[in-house]
């Protein structure tokens, strides 16, 4: 009788469903972009430097000056410097540095001009083309390419949770 309870206690036990929590999730996205035209300008300034050891300055007219110089449309000429040595025969050193600013821009930039910026960068618009992107429902995704300036990304994740 025992062995009889026992055998019918394990067959029930081995037909009842095993109880987990399983939890499958899928997710897929395309992501399709074209781009704008963009341009990106910096203009740079004036800066004029002199400097010197065993030497006097003259603008000219004045000793020991440097000329202040001119302000044309925005861009700065330093004018006339000359240097003379104090003591001739004797070392002396003299060192001038000038960066002329670009003239100042009036008209809007067009992309792929280059206008009298120092730094600048243009990126053209872009162009769809071919662009596209599908997912089928087996996850198998196509992805075509556009003209200039697109972006296509493709994603699937597959999630698995066992508790």
């Amino acid at each position: 009788m025992i062995r009889t309870l026992l055998v019918l206690g394990v067959t029930l036990a081995s037909t009842l469903p095993a109880r987990a929590d399983l939890t499958h999730k899928i997710m897929s996205s395309i992501s399709l972009q074209v781009g704008g035209a963009v341009t990106s300008a910096e203009r740079i300034g004036s800066s004029f430097s002199i400097s010197g050891s065993g030497v006097d300055t003259t603008d000219g007219t004045t000793a020991n000056t440097i000329s202040a110089g001119t302000i044309t449309s925005g861009v700065y000429a330093p004018g006339t410097i000359a240097a003379t040595q104090d003591t001739p025969g004797e070392a002396f050193s003299l060192a001038r540095a000038t960066h002329r600013a670009m003239l100042s821009q009036r008209q809007p930039v067009t992309t792929g001009t280059v206008p009298n910026f120092g730094s600048i960068v243009s990126t053209a618009s872009g162009t769809a083309g071919d662009l596209a992107g599908t997912i089928a429902s087996d996850g198998t995704m196509t992805i075509t390419a556009g003209g200039a300036n697109t972006l296509a990304i493709g994603q699937l994740t597959s999630e698995l949770t066992i508790k």
